[in-house]
This record gives structure tokens, C-alpha cells and sequence, in this order.
């Protein structure tokens, strides 16, 4: 036959279960904060790694861009060089150097700004200018004898010919100095230089002095 259990004892076990209650009431409490705090920071790595993850897709985007544009600002200098140094076979323009650094538009910049200078003409130079001055001796020269060939075609006609041909053959003589710019300008041309008016000038003097000198011997006879 069992013994009653006394009420001290009784009481002590019902302490004793309320204590074990409360303590894993604590636990689990703690225990879902714990889990809470780290699915808020695994949310937060998460939200920072996509963010981290658009900024590297961002970036990929704008490097492709740039390496784009550097490819397309390459091939369209490197047709300016071809097309300045006259060489149409100059092979494909140069990939990027393995040891490559830094900012790449500033030195497409110099190229560009050194191509511009290069293909500026110059003024032609003082060397060619015996060339420059037989250009105008020669095209007074040929517009003097056209003129003699006009009058003299005009002196054997008849009508309007004899009259109009010595007026025409006039004008092409007085038109002589300018003849000699078409070669100067030629001569110019080949030397990918500008005919400013230094040789112009030189050009329409030396044309007018034969012209003059040619006019004189032929009508002083």
C-alpha cells in the first residue's frame, strides 16, 4: 500500500515544474530572438550582396561601354593615320598593351590632337620658289602665244572673226600672269602645302613681268 505524498513535498515539485516552465519559456523566447536577429542579418546580407551584385553589373555595363568607345575612336584614328601616310595595306590597328594603365580617353585625346597637326598643309617653302616662278613664266608664256595664235587666226578671217578673235586674243594675254597659279596650285598639292599669297604673289609677279616683257619685244619691232 503506497504512502501519501506530504504536502511539503508536493508543493516542492509543483515550484520545481513552474521553475522548469519558466526557464524554457526563457529559452524558447530567446531562442526565437536569436533566430529572428539572424534571418534579419542574413536579409541584410542578402539585400547587400544583390546591391553589391547591381553595382558590379553597373559597372561591367559602362567598362563595355568605354571599351567601345576606345575600340571605335581606335580603328577611326588608326584609318586617319592609314589615309595620312597614304598606306592602304597598314594591317589592323593595335590591341590594347597587357601592362596598360590609367584613363585611356586623355591619350586618344593626344593622338587625335597629333593627327590634326600632322594633317594641317603647311605654307610651301622658300626652296620651291625658282619652281614657283618658272610657273608663272611658263603660263604667261602659253597664254602670250595663244594670244599670237588668236590674233593671227583673226588676221586671216573674215566678219566677226577678225573682229572678235584679236579682242579675245587680248584679254588671254592680260589673263597670262594668273595662268602659272593653276600649276602652283598643282605644285602645292603634291607637297600637301597651302598656296597662301607669299607664292601667289610671286607666282602672278614673275607672270606679269613676262608678260610685260613678252608685249614689249613683240610690239616694238
Amino acid at each position: 500500500m503506497n504512502e501519501p505524498v506530504s504536502s511539503e513535498t508536493y508543493s516542492a515539485q509543483i515550484r520545481r515544474l513552474a521553475e522548469l516552465t519558466a526557464r524554457m519559456s526563457a529559452q524558447r523566447a530567446e531562442a526565437h530572438t536569436w533566430y529572428g536577429e539572424q534571418v534579419a542579418a542574413a536579409d541584410r546580407a542578402v539585400a547587400d550582396a544583390a546591391e553589391q551584385v547591381r553595382w558590379a553589373e553597373a559597372e561591367v555595363a559602362e567598362a563595355r561601354r568605354m571599351v567601345d568607345r576606345v575600340d571605335g575612336e581606335v580603328t577611326h584614328l588608326w584609318g586617319q593615320l592609314r589615309a595620312r601616310l597614304g598606306v592602304r595595306r597598314l594591317g589592323d590597328p593595335p590591341g590594347p598593351a597587357r601592362d596598360a594603365a590609367g584613363d585611356p580617353v586623355p591619350l586618344l585625346r593626344g593622338v587625335r590632337e597629333l593627327l590634326e597637326r600632322t594633317g594641317q598643309p603647311g605654307e610651301l617653302p622658300g626652296a620651291v620658289n625658282p619652281l614657283l616662278i618658272a610657273c608663272g613664266v611658263g603660263g604667261a608664256l602659253v597664254a602670250f602665244l595663244l594670244g599670237l595664235g588668236a590674233r593671227a587666226l583673226g588676221a586671216g578671217s573674215g566678219g566677226d572673226l577678225a573682229v572678235g578673235l584679236p579682242v579675245l586674243a587680248l584679254v588671254v594675254t592680260l589673263l597670262g600672269p594668273l595662268v602659272g597659279l593653276a600649276p602652283a596650285r598643282l605644285l602645292a598639292d603634291r607637297r600637301h602645302a597651302v598656296l597662301t599669297p607669299r607664292p601667289m604673289i610671286l607666282v602672278a609677279a614673275s607672270g606679269l613681268a613676262t608678260t610685260l616683257l613678252l608685249l614689249a619685244v613683240t610690239y616694238t619691232r
